[in-house]
């Protein structure tokens, strides 16, 4: 939450518009991980299935897809929500900019209705196309998850770093250049770095689950498979994101230095400066606690602690973060590197017991940190958010329009209001979610239950026993039950 007094000289509706796209961003961003990458997790299992002719895999497959089509259900609405958002809320960047950026929106709505048609067409395959075309039909789902993400990255890392046009004498944008309008300098570095948090943030959030079942006492197949395949894509991807962090550190120090200098407490420009572990920012410019370590933010920006760099204090304060909010950008930045460097400690861990043991880690704390790393992985997403947003403030695009000049003129009562119903709305839209994937959990276990958990048995029903979706073949008079062949059909 912004304090009310830092936008004392700032319209009234801008606060209450400030706190519904942070609202609506930060639940959309919960499922995002899981849009983006649980795809390739589900089709990895999926292969794994049919390359070892593995029963448990293919079951595993079918009930993350079930998942899949569930949370992509909700996430599209949310999304779809936040594009309405940004038309409402922020007029005025739409009104100058959108012939500039907007497409990037444009990409990612064909995505959404692409793979909402990939999904469909997946899940109702299982049993019923032949194992291979299946599988291949399902092929172009990461791909459309890609390329939604290829539309949304492109949209903001303009923002960043807007370029792609040039200014009439009354200050809209002209000679429109698509291409280095969506391929601005901070594109690839937001995108690859967004990539890989959403797979390793899926990875820890789908192994997460079975690692609980694994501390309960569940030691089967199941939950070992379960376990097994979708932190080895997390771990491996782990250290690629700490490389692809710091370069992404680096260009925000060399395109957006105020930024950078938010992000790190820099409130004076000069050379060996000293990097600060958490701390809060002063209005004076000093910083108040945290942990200060000598020269290292000099080294960490140019690999040399004779390297200068940008202060806050060398531009006017209306073009750059108030105290608080680089306050706010540094803690959001401090704590997604602190939660990366220890879920790189739990992947050496993994790494580690493999290749010395060629088996899982005995010890019960390796997962009980398994089962927190799902979690703390969506804290990291959501931190590098804010320190991405909070971090560009005052600006909603890079040093040509400033929030308070973009938002709505609405009056402040109503926005309020819709806040308020946005909220109600959203816990019951997640709360729904969650019984749904809940009691399809149930429905599961059950079936794992009367059968034995991960037995041939269990596994030769069809997938409509295991989700709930798609239309089901009336059983066969006098067939034994879970036989669900259709009349006539081979024996």
């Amino acid at each position: 939450m912004i304090p009310v007094h830092l936008l004392a000289d700032a319209p009234a509706q801008l606060l209450p518009a400030r706190e519904l796209m942070a609202f609506t961003l930060a639940m959309h961003i919960i499922l995002v991980p899981l849009g983006v990458a649980l795809p390739f997790i589900t089709l990895v299992m999926h292969h794994r299935g049919l390359r070892k002719s593995d029963p448990v895999a293919m079951l595993l497959a079918r009930r993350w897809s079930a998942v899949m089509a569930v949370q992509f259900a909700v996430g599209i609405v949310t999304g779809t929500v936040l594009s309405f958002e940004f038309g409402l809320l922020w007029p005025g960047m739409m009104g100058r900019w959108g012939d500039v950026f907007g497409l990037g929106f444009g990409i990612e709505a064909w995505a959404f209705f692409l793979e909402a048609i990939l999904i469909a067409i997946y899940l109702y395959g299982w049993r019923r196309l032949p194992p291979k075309t299946h599988f291949w039909l399902g092929v172009p789902l990461p791909l459309a998850a890609l390329m939604g993400a290829f539309g949304i990255i492109a949209a903001n890392s303009w923002m960043n770093t807007p370029r792609g046009f040039t200014l009439d004498g009354n200050g809209r944008p002209v000679n429109v250049t698509v291409q280095q309008a969506i391929f601005t300098p901070m594109f690839g570095p937001q995108y690859w770095h967004f990539v890989v948090a959403m797979f390793i943030t899926a990875g820890y959030v789908v192994a997460g689950v079975y690692a609980v079942g694994w501390l309960r006492g569940r030691r089967d197949r199941y939950h070992r498979l379960g376990f097994t395949v979708p932190f080895t894509v997390a771990a491996i991807l782990t250290p690629v994101q700490f490389v692809l962090g710091d370069n992404i550190a680096r260009q925000v120090f060399l395109k957006q230095p105020i930024k950078f200098a938010a992000l790190e407490l820099v409130w004076d420009t000069d050379t060996h400066v000293p990097e600060y572990l958490f701390g809060r920012l002063q209005e004076d410019g000093t910083v108040k606690g945290g942990i200060k370590i000598p020269q290292l933010d000099s080294i960490l920006a140019g690999k040399s602690p004779d390297t200068k760099v940008t202060g806050l204090s060398s531009v006017p304060a209306s073009d750059r973060p108030t105290a608080t909010q680089a306050t706010i950008a540094h803690w959001a930045f401090d704590i997604m590197a602190l939660v990366g460097t220890a879920l790189i400690l739990v992947a050496l861990w993994y790494a580690w017991c493999w290749w010395r043991h060629r088996d899982l880690p005995k010890s019960p704390w390796f997962f009980r940190c398994a089962a927190v790393s799902g979690v703390a992985s969506v804290v990291t997403v959501e931190c590098g958010w804010i320190a991405t947003e909070v971090g560009r403030q005052p600006w909603i695009v890079y040093e040509n329009m400033r929030v308070s000049e973009a938002v709505t003129p609405t009056a402040a009562g109503p926005l309020w209001a819709v806040f308020g119903l946005v909220v109600v709305v959203y816990l019951l839209v997640f709360g729904s979610l969650l019984g749904v994937v809940l009691k399809m959990r149930t429905r599961w276990r059950l079936a794992d239950a009367a059968s034995g958990p991960g037995s041939a048995g269990a596994l030769a029903d069809g997938p409509e026993t295991d989700t709930p979706y798609g239309p089901r073949p009336e059983p066969v008079a006098g067939a034994a039950p879970g036989d669900h062949r259709a009349p006539g059909s081979p024996q």
